[in-house]
């Protein structure tokens, strides 16, 4: 398995571990905000609300949920989300990179900022950490009946830069311009994705003991639990041993 899917696969692994329903479903309905005030409310002319309603399909979020989000983002008091970044380390010298989406930027650079310092991290400028990752587009995609070979030789054509199965699942690589041509040849395969997006993927990972390694993950998951936090991605190694110890 190559570097970018290794870790891609073990943040879905642990992502499927500790996920909260409520919070992806909030995840999306802001994505659907966002896409509708910038494109408006039809799917078929709107490429990022076909992409978000997509993943609500993956994410099992009912039709009628999926619905209601668009014709609240179509009123007209609807909120108001922006969609800003923050960049800073952890302790250990672990980069963390946090996507948010919110109504409220005072409150969510306070609330980040106060995280940092409760567990003595720093945070940092924008674009101070963007050197430490590449942005990739990241497929899953359930493998049902698909045949592994053919699919593979098909997304391969489409871009694809690395592809793993694990745990019948697909997981795609591409490079961030490839992501929407491998939107469209999955669309054309008649292949629904559990989840597309555009991740941030470490160029080097930082390597810790069990103990430094908790203390930094607590730090991600108290960020991670934020209702304006989207994403967040970091450079700390995510081993199998690792993740194995963490668990017990």
């Amino acid at each position: 398995m190559s570097g970018h899917n290794k870790w891609s696969t073990i943040k879905r692994k642990k992502g499927a571990m500790d996920a909260k329903r409520s919070k992806i479903f909030s995840k999306i309905i802001k994505d659907i905000s966002v896409a509708v005030k910038e494109g408006g409310s039809d799917p078929e002319a709107n490429p990022a609300l076909r992409l978000a309603i997509n993943n609500a399909k993956g994410a099992n979020m009912p039709k009628d949920n999926v619905e209601r989000a668009i014709n609240k983002a179509s009123s007209k008091d609807a909120a108001d989300f922006h969609e800003v970044t923050y960049e800073g380390y952890a302790p250990h010298g672990v980069g963390i990179f946090i996507e948010c989406t919110t109504d409220n930027l005072q409150r969510t650079v306070s609330s980040i900022r106060s995280y940092f310092n409760k567990y003595n991290g720093s945070l940092g400028k924008n674009g101070s950490l963007s050197f430490l990752f590449d942005r990739k587009g990241v497929f899953t995609v359930p493998q049902n009946d698909l045949d592994e070979e053919e699919f593979e030789m098909e997304v391969i054509d489409a871009g694809a830069e690395d592809i793993s199965l694990d745990d019948g699942v697909f997981t795609i690589t591409t490079s961030m311009e490839d992501f929407g041509p491998m939107l469209k040849k999955l669309e054309a395969l008649g292949v629904e994705t559990q989840r597309a997006e555009l991740q941030r993927i470490p160029k080097n990972t930082v390597k810790l003991n069990k103990e430094n390694a908790k203390t930094v993950l607590k730090l991600i998951e108290t960020i991670e639990d934020d209702d304006d936090v989207s994403n967040v991605f970091h450079n700390l190694e995510l081993t199998d041993e690792l993740m194995e110890e963490l668990q017990q």
